[in-house]
């Protein structure tokens, strides 16, 4: 199951085939300063109702569509995120942001609420664009709170998520992580390329797509 989040507030929550489906999915809206209109389509979403058996039901039909052999077990996310992710709360101000990606040496994290609920991604590019977009007022814009922002939509995975089906998600949309979130929008961990490729090559006989 994957959800897109625009400033913490749920735009789209299904599954990758649905994904796939939205419109300029892959042109996610620039950071501003100002709130714009955003291109994300509404979907109708049961989240309480049988969540659980359609989540299992996805699974099997889709290591059938892949001719996957359902004998083998199906790897989730949740057995290779990094769990204890580094983040950082959207009352933070964007000086505060690059300065943590600078001392971590780290080119992205999440943004949350003070609940931990996930907001955003702030990465050196989105900050980089805020300032050169005003360079006259870099001062000013750096001393900007991270929720004074419109940050881009984020793509997000739940736990039991196929790790062959986050794989693909990154790969087709350019993503280098995905934050992983639980059914409450709250920051589970993070799932980055290089999660992946352990993935890879640390399970035997794991099944990618035929």
């Amino acid at each position: 199951m994957f959800t897109i989040y625009n400033n913490g507030n749920v735009g789209f929550r299904s599954t990758a085939d649905n994904l796939y489906e939205l419109k300029n999915v892959e042109e996610l809206s620039s950071t501003r300063l100002k709130p714009d209109e955003g291109f994300i389509q509404q979907f109708n979403n049961k989240k309480d109702q049988g969540q659980k058996e359609s989540n299992e039901n996805a699974i099997e039909q889709y290591k059938k569509m892949a001719n996957i052999d359902t004998l083998e077990p199906v790897y989730q996310v949740k057995d290779i995120m990094t769990r204890n992710c580094i983040y950082i709360d959207a009352q933070s101000t964007i000086e505060e942001a690059y300065n943590s990606l600078k001392d971590l040496d780290i080119n992205q994290m999440p943004v949350v609420s003070f609940s931990k609920k996930i907001i955003a991604m702030i990465n050196k590019e989105h900050i980089l664009y805020l300032l050169m977009d005003d360079i006259e007022n870099s001062k000013y814009t750096l001393k900007k709170k991270l929720n004074d922002l419109y940050l881009d939509e984020v793509i997000t995975a739940d736990p039991i998520s196929d790790i062959r089906r986050v794989a693909k998600v990154m790969i087709d949309l350019k993503l280098d992580a995905i934050p992983i979130v639980d059914e409450n929008d709250i920051l589970q961990g993070i799932v980055s390329k290089t999660d992946i490729i352990k993935a890879i090559s640390s399970i035997p006989h794991m099944q990618l797509w035929s």
